[in-house]
């Protein structure tokens, strides 16, 4: 086989985009709550407009979303069903401590995630942790200007030693952060930031990238002490990007583009800035404060593997004045040779495979592939059926070129989790009609509809995926 006899098929979900349940338990008030539905919600994920309360005027998808807060049980043993290595799921910071800089945390936030682990593993599923996928209280955005403030690293180290005490021997694999590199594209979604008129916007980005980055080897550190047993991974929302020609410009545009990404797991996977980068932020004068300390914490505490999300790539120009498209938050121009979304993201599964082996062949880690997958407009029968074809090609298409990256250049591959098993809230757009998963979810953008859950044919077909250790594609 491809694969190794361990290898971990299952799905990832994130907190914000299928809990709900958003004031229940004891939950605090998150940024990601805040973020609407429909034409603001691109000015609010980056920053621009400031939305520091609910409004009668927008409608907030991540308060209600499929709540899996009341449903995990069906949703989990639905996943068991299709024969689930692996269950990535995050934790909203919020429902642990609401405020955030709390001295003691939320009991009952604690015994939700533990019945989700202990359902996880009553079924064989090993559960993967994301730490941060994009949730961060309020009250810190607001008190302490979200991850701009140095003091945050201690309120994430002292929320990710509650989690990994709490769980310790029901936990393997954790990651730090969700895509930390989207915050320089959404930052308010990725980082609680907002910003005034007034403020340089890129030096507080990368202050905030630099504190995340700190807060990430403190998390390395306290598993270490904690349970040495535990693997702690980085997260990359990857993507190759492409010049757009052969000229010498697009090239250099192409190359600068993939540092800017890889900057991140640069520093975690090494443990050190690469001398790009502080070229870059000396340059600009935006250099953030890097103490002793950090230096210590950054050498001494490198993850274990990378784990990486992958939809598209993207190309780019050296041509400043070429027209952008957006394909998952990030700027790219139209690449003539692929197919397209009906978001408009460039499908490319050799792209994909170019992707694994760039990722390894520059770190030498195992790596994990956490989010794969299709957003499409379902159209279901009055039993809620979808004939998802075009999503079984594109996961075919795309599993075929992991095998690939596997067999014929050697990647070392973990496991494969799709993004996501089962139709939740979209990150970058709010909406439920963006689907991607295996299971349908009666919900509209507007959180009309029954929540009831039905199969679509993706779902028999991932069983067989899995059944087969990626074997049977067909």
């Amino acid at each position: 086989m491809t694969f190794r006899k361990d290898f971990l098929w299952g799905g990832a979900t994130a907190a914000n985009q299928c809990e709900g349940a958003y004031d229940v338990d004891g939950r605090g008030l998150a940024n990601v709550d805040l973020c609407p539905v429909g034409e603001d919600r691109l000015a609010v994920i980056t920053g621009r407009q400031k939305m520091l309360e609910f409004d009668d005027d927008h409608f907030y998808p991540a308060k209600h979303s499929i709540d899996m807060y009341h449903n995990y049980k069906e949703d989990i043993k639905l996943f068991a069903e299709m024969g689930f290595g692996v269950y990535r799921f995050s934790i909203a910071w919020t429902r642990i401590f609401p405020l955030g800089d709390e001295e003691t945390p939320n009991e009952k936030g604690l015994k939700f995630y533990e019945a989700i682990i202990d359902e996880c593993l009553k079924y064989d599923i090993e559960p993967l942790i994301t730490l941060v996928h994009f949730d961060f209280p309020m009250h810190l955005a607001n008190k302490y200007g979200g991850w701009r403030n140095r003091k945050t690293i201690e309120f994430y180290a002292k929320f990710v030693r509650t989690v990994i005490e709490r769980f310790k021997g029901k936990v393997k694999y954790y990651l730090n952060f969700n895509e930390m590199n989207v915050l320089m594209a959404a930052p308010f979604m990725g980082a609680g930031l907002y910003f005034e008129e007034d403020e340089n916007i890129k030096e507080i980005q990368y202050l905030a990238a630099h504190h995340e980055l700190v807060a990430s080897a403190r998390a390395k550190q306290i598993t270490k002490e904690v349970d040495p047993e535990i693997m702690m991974g980085c997260m990359l929302a990857a993507g190759k990007y492409y010049p757009a020609a052969c000229k010498p410009e697009d090239v250099l545009a192409a190359q600068e583009a993939d540092r800017n990404n890889y900057f991140f797991v640069d520093v975690q996977s090494r443990g050190y800035y690469p001398s790009y980068m502080v070229k870059k932020l000396e340059r600009e004068g935006i250099m953030p404060e890097i103490t002793e300390e950090d230096e210590k914490l950054l050498r001494e505490n490198t993850i274990d593997f990378i784990s990486f999300s992958y939809y598209t790539t993207r190309t780019i120009s050296g041509d400043k004045n070429a027209a952008l498209d957006k394909a998952n938050l990030l700027d790219t121009i139209e690449n003539p040779y692929l197919d397209k979304t009906e978001w408009g993201w460039q499908i490319d599964p050799l792209g994909f495979r170019i992707t694994i082996n760039e990722i390894h062949d520059r770190y030498q880690k195992p790596l994990f592939v956490v989010e794969n997958g299709l957003g499409a407009k379902d159209i279901p029968d009055e039993n809620g059926y979808v004939e998802d074809d075009y999503r079984i090609d594109y996961l075919r298409a795309h599993i075929k070129a992991m095998k690939n990256a596997v067999e014929l250049d050697g990647a070392d591959i973990l496991g494969y989790t799709t993004w996501g098993p089962i139709d939740l809230v979209s990150a970058g757009t709010g909406e439920m009609s963006k689907r991607y998963g295996f299971i349908y979810v009666d919900r509209d953008d507007y959180g009309e509809g029954t929540l009831k859950r039905s199969k679509k044919k993706s779902f028999d077909w991932y069983k067989k995926v899995i059944a087969s250790n990626g074997e049977d594609l067909e």
